[in-house]
Parts: structure tokens; C-alpha cells; sequence
């Protein structure tokens, strides 16, 4: 099955590529790879999820704060070719988790982000990844994730 065609079964929508919050790409193209800029959990259609970890809000609204992640940096992959098939395969994700210090559950934060992209792309979109919590995000976000990615031709 396509990932397209997977989206749609499951019912999912992809919101539109976020804009910069600043004077950098949304992404950089090098022969196959693209690296994505840090996407962050806001977005219109799925919510703003800002605040930290481990004070007003849980673990569980951490995990929803990467599933926005996750569904920003596929709409931001989904834009370099139009279509999320022309992914071949996820390689890398950083997370960064907005926390109270010594927050020491980050990994199960990401986790959030991580299992959307192994629901959407299946065994290419599982990745190398690092998870580690912050003192503070732009916009006051619970979670920002940076992604590379392999594309075909």
C-alpha cells in the first residue's frame, strides 16, 4: 500500500507545511537526502500544544505534542516531491522535549513522533534517534523534532 493511500486509511490529514519562524529553509535537498528544519507542536489543524513537560503538562500530552510534530515534518517531506511516496526512508529524528529539569522520560515522549511514522510509512519510517529534554522551546512548544530523510530518484 502507498503511504498516501495509508494515510487516508487511517484517516489522517495532513496539515500544511508550517512556515520558517525565521530566516532558514523549511528543508535542504542533497541528492537524496533532505533535512528537515526543526518542526515544532503547533498547528492549526492539529492543535498547540506549548508548556512544559513534567509541569502543566503530563507525558501523555507530550506524546500528542510529537504526534503534531510528527504530522508537520511529513507535510513538510510530503512538499519537497508532492506526494509522501516518493519517500524511501526515514534515517534520523531528534527530539527535543520543552521539560522541568532532570526530566529523565523524553524517550517515551518522542515515542509519540516515532510511532506515527512506523503507523504511516510502516518499516520505512523506522529511524536512528535521539530524544533529550530542554529548557525551553520557540513559541514556548512542549516538543520540536528535526527529521532526515531518503528519497527515491
Amino acid at each position: 500500500m502507498s503511504f498516501e493511500a495509508n494515510l487516508k486509511r487511517l484517516g489522517i490529514t495532513l496539515p500544511p507545511p508550517p512556515e520558517p519562524g525565521g530566516k532558514y529553509l523549511p528543508y535542504r535537498r542533497v541528492g537524496h537526502l533532505v533535512y528537515l528544519a526543526g518542526v515544532i507542536s503547533i498547528s492549526a489543524e492539529a492543535g498547540e500544544w506549548v508548556g512544559q513537560v513534567g509541569d502543566e503538562r503530563s507525558l501523555e500530552d507530550g506524546r500528542a505534542a510529537a504526534r503534531v510534530c510528527a504530522l508537520n515534518a511529513l507535510a513538510v517531506l510530503r512538499s519537497v516531491t508532492g506526494s509522501l511516496d516518493d519517500i524511501k526512508q526515514l534515517i534520523s529524528v531528534s527530539g527535543y522535549v520543552n521539560a522541568v529539569a532532570a526530566y529523565g522520560q523524553s524517550p517515551s515522549v518522542i515515542n509519540g513522533a516515532s510511532e506515527l511514522f512506523v503507523e504511516v510509512l510502516g518499516e520505512a519510517g523506522e529511524h536512528a534517534r535521539a530524544a533529550v529534554s530542554v529548557a525551553g522551546l520557540p513559541k514556548n512548544a512542549t516538543v520540536e523534532i528535526q527529521v532526515i530523510a531518503e528519497m527515491r530518484g
